[in-house]
């Protein structure tokens, strides 16, 4: 693209060095949901959850710079709703349209997917199982998802140049349906084909306690996640020098501000819910659940942060908390194991955002954010702030198809690998620990925990002779 004024250029270089910032806040989320997965699980397999943080971010690096920005991003004049079909390998990058900037922007974004799955399918999966389905899901699985609700020619997108679904598109501003319910869903069909990690329920069925070991880690990764989420959802704006129509003082810069606010707002009122919640009914204070409500709180406003006001933040961190006790109560009767709670959590609240959306929407907001507003159209908003049933009807859209998307791909992906007996480990593997059965030792010098071998050599001879 061609400068024509050394304003422009200006222009261009803070909204680039912005966009760029963004990304790398929201890559910084990668070392708090390696952190938080750590302190979440059992010392012996704390090895084996780091090593698959950073494969997800290897792995998904390579699959979506090949394929997941073309299907998400990749519009030209035969572009179609569904799926992209341009920029492959990042071909005819930079362009009018996008830069590098944008595609390292949103490459944070879909490792992020993964990390989420992993932390459900914790403590029990064999590591090759996270190469594929990694692949799979930043390459193919949530690119596609992001190309119907983000993309100009996406059928969900309440930015298209073609048709809003009823008149509106779904919003779904920073990803609580296109990154978390996505993650939650193809974390909730990996936990299901696997069933529950060895001793996790009783002869009786009952939920035995398998707590992390560290809180100081599960502490330590929700204020990373917590810091990089003011890239998530105020970075998601991609430009911060844009002025507003019909305004002499306000533009994307009073947008951005205003979502860092929202989203601070609705996970630290989700966290303290949690906090009193969690000691009226299991008799004490826990900071792991603390640190689990608010990043439910942070997941649930990430789709309205920017079209709401900071009073129905709170509103929605309330119930962000309740959603996620909720289903964690589900999950117990109903013998689902998932040690992060990354599918009650991500999938349950993801899905709340999408609904508190489609309620609390203000309209000046929806006006001043989304191409519709800048031309003087009018949209619909929140269906309680008055906007009629078109916003929340896209959003009950989205929800509905970004599960039933998940499920008919990455629910087979699971029950194949199972099937070829490449996802789960042994019974043996298991209780001795993944770190000592799969990467030669454990990741403390001086663990250990239940009598368990200390070393991989230690690990095979107990193994031969368990089988003489």
């Amino acid at each position: 693209m061609v400068v024509s004024t050394w304003e422009e250029s200006v222009t261009n270089s803070i909204n680039t060095v912005y966009l760029l910032f963004s990304a790398y806040l929201v890559f910084i989320m990668q070392l708090g949901f390696a952190m938080l997965c750590a302190g979440s699980v059992r010392a012996k397999n704390a090895m084996n959850i780091l090593l698959t943080n950073v494969v997800d971010a290897a792995v998904g690096s390579i699959s979506y710079y090949l394929f997941g920005f073309a299907f998400a991003f990749g519009v030209s004049s035969d572009s179609n709703p569904f799926i992209g079909s341009h920029f492959f390998a990042l071909k005819d990058i930079p362009n009018d349209t996008y830069d590098y900037s944008f595609f390292l922007y949103q490459w944070a974004f879909a490792i992020a997917v993964a990390g989420i799955t992993s932390g459900s399918i914790a403590e029990r999966t064999q590591f090759s199982a996270y190469l594929v389905f990694s692949f799979f899901l930043t390459g193919f699985v949530y690119p596609i998802v992001a190309h119907w609700v983000w993309s100009s020619s996406g059928w969900l997108s309440a930015s298209s140049s073609v048709q809003l679904l009823f008149g509106s598109g779904a919003i779904d501003f920073a990803g609580s349906g296109v990154v978390h319910l996505v993650g939650g869903v193809a974390g909730l069909w990996g936990a299901f084909v696997e069933g529950p990690r060895v001793g996790r329920f009783d002869a009786f069925g009952k939920p035995v306690r398998m707590r992390g070991h560290n809180a100081t880690l599960v502490v330590l990764g929700t204020f990373l996640l917590w810091f990089g989420w003011f890239g998530f959802n105020p970075g998601s704006f991609n430009k911060i020098l844009v002025p507003y129509v019909n305004t002499t003082n306000q533009g994307n810069w009073t947008g951005i501000a205003r979502t860092a606010v929202t989203t601070t707002l609705a996970g630290s009122t989700a966290g303290v819910v949690t906090l009193f919640s969690r000691r009226l009914l299991i008799g004490h204070w826990d900071p792991m659940d603390v640190c689990n409500g608010v990043i439910g709180g942070f997941v649930a406003i990430t789709s309205g942060c920017a079209v709401v006001e900071p009073w129905a933040a709170i509103i929605c961190g309330f119930v962000a908390a309740w959603v996620l006790i909720g289903f964690n109560i589900l999950a117990l009767k109903l013998k689902f194991d998932d040690p992060l709670e990354a599918t009650q959590l991500h999938g349950g609240c993801g899905a709340w955002g999408l609904i508190f959306t489609g309620l609390f929407a203000k309209k000046e907001f929806v006006l001043q954010i989304y191409n519709s507003g800048q031309v003087g159209v009018p949209r619909p908003f929140g269906l309680l702030m008055g906007g009629g049933w078109g916003l929340i009807g896209a959003q009950v859209v989205a929800v509905l198809v970004i599960v039933g998307w998940v499920s008919i791909t990455m629910g087979p992906l699971f029950y194949a690998l199972h099937k070829l007996k490449i996802l789960r480990i042994s019974i043996e593997e298991e209780m001795a620990g993944l770190d000592v059965s799969s990467h030669g030792g454990y990741a403390y010098v001086d663990h250990h925990e239940e009598d368990q071998p200390l070393r991989y050599a230690d690990y095979a001879m107990l193994k031969e002779g368990s089988r003489s």
